[in-house]
């Protein structure tokens, strides 16, 4: 993304309508808690995982969430 997009409020961007939103994902309703916060999407397109901004990218919880 090349532009600043809304993540949470009136204006929220579709991306993030449909990262914490359970209708459309299928089980996640956690907003992002700051900046950092990841979400884990796998190759069908499906959102797998949510980890807050406190989980480090390289923690043993995300790489094996990735494996």
């Amino acid at each position: 993304m090349f532009a600043k997009i809304s993540v949470k409020g009136s204006d929220q961007h579709p991306l993030y309508q449909w990262l914490t939103t359970k209708a459309q994902n299928g089980w996640n309703e956690q907003n992002p808690d700051w900046n950092f916060a990841k979400y884990l999407v796998n190759e069908k397109g499906e959102l797998v995982n949510f980890f807050p901004a406190r989980v480090l990218p390289m923690s043993n919880e995300v790489l094996e969430a990735i494996k």
